[in-house]
């Protein structure tokens, strides 16, 4: 029997798909259309592994389900091309990130069209191609122009709000803005255009201003907060500081309530919009203004969601950047100050939330009570985040546990407001006690004095009612070479957008991408050609974030050669909102959210149909690889071996002889992750770890322990321990117990990763297995959403099912087994039981039930030596998905001279599947007793009479009536005695 050639079937049909333009939308069609999308990946140069083509396989199921069901499918793949890794592997090695960007986005889409996804070949973008950024940029220019009206809940043109200010000054305006002072028509027309400049940058929604940034000296650059884990950099781990600097910014908390409320309608995880929900922060409260003693003009802005303890307000406390600390320090303090805010501020965000172990420093200042006039110490401390609220508390100890545990540990007043709590013990924040020590409030259950004290602030002027959000506004500034030139120059002082003749603002080409010398960004250096234009206005020299080309490319997908626009109407409102956007939870606040925030703001201006772009999200799980870990111990305890005078091998403690070089500080010194001064694990490559004297004792050869570690000379007087063992001259010696105390090796599952040495590479299961059975496997391995393990040892019964469906279809002799025959009743039951169960499998995402209905198929209609072609055909269709290219090879050698991609899935049909006998449970009293099987034709009266006359539940009656008796169809009988 022929064997079924899986390679050159494969490059057959994916030749073939390439050809005819297979996956090729239709751009103008009557079909309902679907938009399956998955986040696009960054081009890295490891390639693939197994773990990435999860949801890419997943989205192509979907694609090609939907195809066969009569939709017009797009399915369109790019690439995030822009960002720092490769700026950062452009500095290391001298080329260039456009070339590297290249040669890794040939290596993605080489091994994407291996794995045989439904891609449109018309449907691609780079995000750092001129052609596709010239729109990026203009987006980023309309953002700069519009401001946001909170009265009519949308963005409106920037020169409507100059004009406005013209005529009546910015008394009516209700905008979401900075801007704090009112002034008059007269005052702006006699501002000099600087000044204006500075106003209008605190209502635009593309905006200038300082800004509390995570600064990376080594990288040279301003990194977002998901680069930047415990204090260093993601990429290097280098050291950041938190800095004030001059940033573009993005006003994304004007949408704050659109975000929040348009999360409803979405077909998202309720874990989902949690996350997005968690990160708004939305929080009603009051903001309440404190004078500060002895420095006339300066105040305090505080905003808290618990105005009824205002009168428990104790002290008060600044977050260590905040701007009013140096202008009110007393002299006896300034020196405890510097070092304090030295210390803190280089502390992550992540990790002043986190410290239990609260710190601070008295600024030797006073707050005034707003309501008692007392005077209020006003310290600093890191447990106030500068860009959280107005980076001001008002401490109430007694009813704030974060406070309760400052004023515990330096001594501070707790005064007592609610009670109803043991405040000597922690801190009592219930809304439902009663109001004390709070003058007039007095008696009021805390959630009714929340109002009261509102009216009575707003009464005095020294307060309001506000809602305010967690979220802060987006710095889009980033002082690095491989991004979006961005589109501004200044002149006078003044900012202004490039005009959209000057599009794209293509980024020049250096050779040289560190900061200049004079530490400004990498775009310095493009000398004064670019720098300057030619009235003499200068440009700015930040670049964009690797978020901007990714907040607006599922507009792109659909009208990638459009230079008049960045998509045409028309075909904006046939193809969005996406109908299905796959990828990981990492994006969550992220991604998402600006994408979400750039389709409200084109929607606002008429260029988007919709106001929400991602109409169903699904987060796939993650593939997860199995890693080896050595485990070192301290270094007075790991053993070494030498040679003595007679060259016979002794093993020795490090103390007996201090000469000796230790295993654990110099065979590892080197290696990635390692720190030779702790007991800590490090990755071992899983291919070098060998099995040795059964279960529980692996070790490394000697061959692999120098390729592990970089060795280059012969190991001679120092041996590796290892687990099981230890080598003598290229030896293994085991222990007798099976255990080595200096030296374990473990295996643990995790995230795959280059760096863990757990990688596997798709490739080389494609070289052995085939896509098809790679394709399966990915999808049998467990729910889409569910993380999972990797064994390539299972892989093989997925490859069994192939060359037996093979079977099935071709002969001995290579021809087709075809039959015109009519099909039995058995046959077409088995046939529409996996119809039904693939249908209902890919509607819910659960690819993993469909794989066995093809299996549980074949093997079926192989004992039934069924080769008809009614049962067959329908057979390739539902499982074409899956399988495409066994499918249409199969399709093709039935007799079909078009694609598989243009039949029609099948419908399973009921009749079919009904059963000649039901099984019905018979619960008494809610306990199921018996089971007894009923033809499915009985009615209900049937039904019921059966089972009174059942012997079981005759014996559990026990002579008793049944008080009553329900009957659900097909299902289940319930008797109540």
């Amino acid at each position: 029997m022929p064997n079924y050639d899986y390679t050159s079937t494969e490059k057959k049909w994916q030749q073939y798909w390439k050809e005819n333009g297979s996956f090729i939308a239709e751009k103008d069609s009557t079909k309902p259309k679907f938009y399956v999308l998955d986040m696009f990946p960054y081009p890295s140069g490891a390639g693939l592994h197994v773990g990435h083509p999860l949801g890419y396989i997943a989205t192509d199921v979907i694609a090609r389900y939907k195809r066969v069901k009569g939709f017009n499918v797009l399915h369109p793949m790019g690439f995030d091309s822009f960002g720092l890794p490769a700026e950062q592997y452009a500095i290391k090695t001298g080329i260039h990130p456009s070339e590297t960007t290249k040669i890794n986005t040939k290596r993605y889409q080489e091994q994407m069209e291996m794995l045989g996804l439904y891609h449109d070949p018309e449907a691609v973008l780079r995000t750092s191609d001129p052609a596709y950024y010239h729109w990026t940029q203009w987006i980023f220019i309309r953002l700069f122009e519009h401001w946001y009206d909170k009265q009519h809940e949308k963005a409106r043109p920037i020169q409507n709000l100059v004009e406005v200010f013209e005529v009546e000054g910015n008394a009516s305006i209700l905008a979401a803005t900075d801007q704090k002072e009112v002034f008059t028509s007269e005052q702006w027309n006699g501002y000099s255009p600087a000044e204006k400049n500075e106003i209008l940058m605190n209502y635009r929604l593309a905006y200038n201003a300082y800004a509390t940034v995570n600064w990376c000296p080594a990288l040279g650059t301003v990194l977002a907060n998901d680069e930047v884990k415990d204090g260093r950099s993601e990429r290097g781990n280098y050291p950041v500081e938190r800095r004030q600097m001059r940033q573009w910014m993005l006003r994304i908390t004007a949408y704050a309530d659109r975000l929040l409320s348009g999360l409803e309608g979405l077909d998202w995880t309720d874990s989902m919009k949690a996350m997005q929900t968690n990160w708004i922060g939305r929080s009603e409260g009051a903001s309440i203004r404190y004078e500060v003693a002895g420095h006339p003009g300066e105040e305090i802005e505080v905003f808290t969601t618990r105005p009824d303890t205002l009168f428990g307000n104790t002290f008060m406390v600044l977050a260590p950047e905040h701007p009013l600390v140096e202008k009110i320090a007393t002299n006896s303090q300034k020196k405890d100050l510097d070092a304090y805010i030295e210390w803190a501020t280089n502390r992550s965000e992540r990790d002043r939330i986190a410290d239990t172990d609260k710190t601070g420093v008295w600024t030797g200042a006073y707050a005034l009570h707003p309501i008692t006039n007392e005077k209020l110490p006003i310290w600093i401390s890191d447990y106030v985040i500068i860009t959280y609220g107005t980076g001001a508390i008002m401490a109430v100890p007694a009813h704030d546990q974060r406070d309760w545990e400052f004023a515990h540990k330096f001594e501070l007043p707790i005064k007592e407001v609610i009670s109803g709590g043991n405040i000597s013990e922690e801190a009592y924040s219930s809304k439902d006690g009663i109001m004390v020590n709070s003058g007039e409030l007095d008696g009021l259950k805390a959630s009714e004095a929340i109002g009261k004290i509102i009216q009575a602030l707003e009464s005095k002027g020294i307060g309001k009612g506000e809602v305010t959000y967690r979220q802060r506004d987006v710095i889009w500034s980033r002082q690095r070479y491989w991004g979006e030139p961005t589109p501004i120059v200044y002149k006078d002082d003044v900012a202004s957008a490039i005009p959209d003749s000057g599009l794209p603002l293509e980024l020049p080409h250096l050779e040289v991408y560190k900061p200049s010398e004079t530490g400004e960004p990498p775009l310095a250096r493009a000398g004064d050609s670019f720098r300057f234009t030619e009235d003499g206005s200068e440009r700015d020299l930040n670049t964009m974030p690797g978020a901007a080309g990714s907040s607006w490319y599922f507009f792109r997908y659909f009208d990638t050669q459009n230079d008049t626009a960045f998509a045409d109407p028309e075909r904006i409102k046939y193809w969005m909102p996406v109908d299905m956007y796959v990828g990981g939870t990492e994006h969550a606040v992220g991604h998402l959210l600006f994408a979400r925030f750039w389709t409200k703001f084109l929607y606002d201006l008429g260029y988007s149909s919709v106001d929400e772009p991602f109409n169903k999200l699904v987060n796939q799980g993650m593939i997860q690889g199995i890693s080896a870990f050595v485990t070192r111990l301290p270094k007075n305890s790991a053993q070494v071996f030498v040679k003595d005078e007679a060259g016979v091998w002794e093993g020795i403690q490090l103390d007996e002889k201090e000469r000796q070089i230790a295993v654990s500080q110099e065979l590892l010194k080197d290696y990635p992750g390692s720190d030779p001064q702790h007991n800590t694990d490090i990755h071992l490559p899983i291919e070098y770890v060998k099995n040795h004297g059964g279960e529980g004792a692996s070790y490394l050869d000697e061959a692999s322990m120098k390729k592990l570690i970089g060795w280059e000379k012969e190991i001679a007087d120092v041996v590796f321990v290892c687990a099981g063992g230890y080598y003598l001259g290229g030896v293994f010696h085991s222990f007798e117990n099976g255990k080595s105390d200096q030296f374990q090796l473990r295996s643990e599952v995790e995230k795959m990763s280059k760096s863990k040495y757990n990688v596997v590479n798709p490739d080389d299961i494609i070289r052995d297995y085939g896509t098809d059975t790679f394709r399966l496997f990915e999808m049998f391995l467990g729910p889409l959403e569910d993380s999972k393990v990797w064994n390539t040892q299972q892989i093989n019964g997925v490859a069994r099912f192939i060359r037996k469906t093979y079977d099935l279809f071709i002969g001995r002799d290579g021809e087709p087994l075809v039959t015109e025959d009519q099909p039995t009743p058995e046959e077409l039951k088995a046939l529409h039981i996996a119809i039904r169960q693939t249908e209902e499998g890919i509607e819910r995402l659960a690819f993993n039930t469909c794989i066995p209905a093809f299996m549980t198929l074949t093997n079926t209609l192989s004992k039934m030596n069924c080769s008809k072609r009614a049962i067959l055909e329908p057979f390739l269709v539902i499982m074409s998905p899956f399988a495409p290219h066994l499918a249409e090879e199969l399709w093709q050698r039935l007799g079909h001279t078009t694609s598989i991609l243009e039949a029609a899935f099948p419908q399973w049909e009921k009749k079919y599947l009904a059963e000649d006998e039901i099984k019905y449970p018979v619960q008494i009293n809610g306990k199921v007793r018996a089971q007894l099987m009923v033809s499915s034709e009985a009615s209900k009266d049937e039904v019921e009479a059966a089972a009174l006359a059942d012997e079981r539940v005759q014996q559990f009656l026990d002579g008793k009536t049944p008080r009553k008796v329900i009957v659900v169809p097909g299902r289940i009988v319930n008797l109540v005695v």
